[in-house]
């Protein structure tokens, strides 16, 4: 794994935030998604177009650790970086850092794994340079 992981900036926009004025807890789970999808691009694969290939990616587990809220208006940087703990998982360990002061706001592991066509875990070459480049 690199010491400086793929990041992206995002600006918490008013409707991602609750009554409280803080984003919602579900919100940060799309940050992170989305996160994962660019980390994908950057690294040449498309999260369609591997879906179209029958490469179907899942979710095994999401373990997020809350921190501290982000508020309308706040910048974040999101960051992802992959490992491969066991012969079928793909790991991606994320944080979301408020931009303004690098304050952490959200840890998460997203632990995933892909599917054939039988619904069976498998690690696709595919993936493999998603960790190549790491």
């Amino acid at each position: 794994m690199s010491d400086s992981p793929f990041s992206i900036e995002l600006k918490v926009r008013d409707y991602e935030c609750d009554m409280q004025g803080i984003v919602n807890n579900a919100i940060y789970q799309h940050y992170l998604e989305h996160a994962r999808h660019e980390f994908l691009a950057s690294r040449g694969l498309s999260f369609a177009e591997l879906t179209k290939q029958g490469v179907i990616i899942v979710v095994a587990r999401a373990e997020i650790d809350y921190r501290a809220p982000l508020h309308a208006g706040e910048e974040c940087r999101i960051s992802v970086a992959a490992s491969r703990p066991s012969p079928v998982r793909l790991v991606f360990s994320q944080k979301i850092l408020r931009a303004a002061d690098g304050k952490l706001m959200v840890s998460a592991e997203i632990i995933t794994t892909a599917v054939n066509e039988r619904r069976k875990p498998y690690f696709p070459k595919a993936l493999q340079q998603l960790l190549d480049e790491e």
